[in-house]
């Protein structure tokens, strides 16, 4: 049931969102809101991330503005010089991952942002900056609402780990949150999740286990 709730309250704030951003947009753009999208696409995978999934790191504030709206800027940049929309997408793409990366913001739909803006400014519409005026509206909008929605919704967004279970009498944790940091080091996978979130979830786990083997004995 609780993971039911957990649902449909992720569903009712990513419409809600969705549907605000649609009208700050139109607000904002004024005379210019039948020339430019009130929309675009990328949003909704942003809003299922701030929404269904806000503890991941791949969907706080920073990467949900920064990494879209960074990825939009390369992919208009990139189609406006190349002119090339055979081209220009997968230039786009990977310089917009690469960036991202680089400025710690990493966003998946980032990606899809850069695609998008290199067709528009490569193919026949031949997109300028000023749309990205309509693209930071929509980030912007959906962030502002992602952290009001989410903190009253009993979400803490920006995402904040657990504190860590600190009962030695009950229970004594067998690594640090440095183990943690190598084990990942050495795998070299970006895994979805904090490394806070991971020592403070095998601390609960070290807990549940200490409680099952005293119910024992």
């Amino acid at each position: 049931m609780r993971g039911q709730f957990g649902s449909l309250r992720g569903a009712l704030g990513a419409g809600l969102a969705i549907i605000l951003s649609a009208l700050a947009t139109w607000l904002m753009l004024g005379p210019q809101s039948t020339a430019l999208p009130w929309l675009v696409a990328p949003l909704g995978a942003s809003a299922v991330l701030v929404f269904a999934v806000p503890a991941s790191p791949l969907a706080q504030p920073w990467p949900v503005v920064a990494g879209n709206l960074i990825s939009a800027a390369i992919g208009i940049g990139v189609g406006m010089y190349t002119g090339s929309a055979m081209l220009a997408p997968g230039l786009a793409v990977g310089l917009a991952i690469a960036v991202m990366t680089f400025t710690r913001c990493l966003h998946p739909p980032g990606g899809a942002c850069a695609l998008l803006c290199a067709l528009g400014a490569a193919g026949g519409e031949a997109w300028t900056w000023v749309y990205l005026l309509p693209i930071a509206a929509n980030v912007l909008t959906l962030a502002l609402v992602g952290m009001i929605y989410n903190n009253l919704t009993g979400h803490s967004w920006p995402h904040r780990a657990p504190p860590p279970v600190n009962n030695p009498a009950l229970v004594r944790s067998f690594h640090t949150r440095g183990d943690i940091e190598e084990v990942l080091a050495e795998w070299d996978e970006v895994l979805d999740v904090d490394v806070d979130d991971l020592d403070a979830f095998l601390r609960e786990v070290n807990l549940h286990v200490a409680r099952r083997e005293i119910g024992r004995s």
